[in-house]
């Protein structure tokens, strides 16, 4: 497998990286190792999860995943795999984290305390890239940069990263650090897929200039750009399935990435793909990694049987006339899940 760096650290990836969130709830532990092996069988090193996995957020469950992925390393050489995991941070956009009774913000309290619990759960002694996993505009990101150095410092974090950053978050961070003189953000890990191309707008520009990789989330868009949802289908036990049938945030989420123009373009995506020979799962993971600022992409499955078709992407670049074709479709449709 191809792997690329990320931002200006020493570390390398395997440009696909799997993602765990559904581990625990959707997916049981047996599954989970059935998942994790043929990745890694299959050559991949990287690894995401998260203290606040798995979705939905419920206490019942909260840590489940990291303990899951924390078992599984076990049976693997730890200098084999590159691990992420992410501290909470504030519980003020699509759900409120469970973690820490929901008073997740990101000072120095929070942090120590969230690599304390993610390593016990993990079973292991550092983190390869820990990220603020929703950030917090009005609290000093000096004091949040600050603690994240002391962690990289005590050699129990090899880099930092953010996720669900904005252009002005990501800046505000890089240049506390600089001001500090401590470790910086390599990566931002944002939803990134071809219904959701609004990382191209400016943190992309962002991103090149300063040095930093993507690794984009859910590529797939939820699961939208397999055609699951197509026809009014509402699919038994999928994520949007519930997230349509509940109310407040979990609604708001659904309607964002299942509606009339998501699901009309997704229809003019799949011909795409039908026309190329190509699995649409396959086809939408091989995009997203064809971005000079996309260090790894992050893929996740709820069931064994869906890994294939992302594994198939592994070595696949798509041509110039369908990428021509894609994003004929994201011009005519913009902004498709707004």
């Amino acid at each position: 497998m191809k792997t690329r760096r990320l931002g200006q650290s020493a570390i390398h990836v395997t440009d696909i990286c799997m993602g765990t969130m559904t581990f625990g709830s959707q997916a049981d532990e047996a599954t989970a190792f059935r998942v994790l092996d043929r990745c890694f069988e299959a050559g991949i090193n990287f690894f995401d999860t998260a203290e606040g996995y798995p979705v939905p957020p419920d206490i019942k469950w909260v840590g489940r995943t990291e303990e899951i992925v924390g078992r599984w390393m076990k049976t693997k050489p730890r200098d084999a795999i590159i691990l992420a995991t992410k501290v909470s941070g504030p519980s003020h956009v699509w759900f409120k984290s469970p973690c820490r009774g929901g008073t997740t913000a990101l000072d120095r309290h929070h942090i120590r305390a969230a690599i304390e619990g993610s390593l016990t759960r993990l079973q292991t002694d550092y983190v390869d890239l820990y990220q603020t996993h929703w950030p917090d505009h009005d609290a000093p990101y000096d004091e949040m940069m600050d603690a994240l150095d002391e962690l990289v410092r005590a050699g129990k974090v090899r880099i930092l990263g953010c996720s669900n950053e904005t252009s002005w978050g990501l800046m505000k961070a890089l240049a506390a650090s600089e001001r500090l003189g401590g470790a910086r953000y390599h990566t931002i890990q944002n939803n990134f897929s071809l219904n959701n191309r609004r990382f191209e707008d400016e943190l992309a520009q962002v991103c090149r200039q300063e040095g930093v990789s993507l690794i984009p989330y859910s590529p797939l868009a939820g699961g939208v750009l397999s055609g699951k949802y197509q026809d009014g289908a509402r699919p038994e036990g999928a994520r949007f399935s519930r997230y349509l049938a509940m109310e407040g945030r979990q609604a708001a989420m659904g309607r964002r990435f299942v509606n009339d123009r998501s699901l009309a373009a997704t229809e003019r995506y799949l011909a795409i793909a039908e026309e190329a020979g190509l699995h649409p799962v396959t086809m939408a993971t091989a995009w997203s990694k064809q971005h000079d600022f996309v260090a790894s992409t992050i893929v996740g499955v709820s069931a064994y049987d869906q890994v294939d078709p992302i594994l198939d992407a592994i070595d696949l670049v798509l041509g110039d006339d369908v990428m021509k074709a894609l994003n004929k479709v994201g011009k005519d449709i913009l902004y498709p899940m707004g």
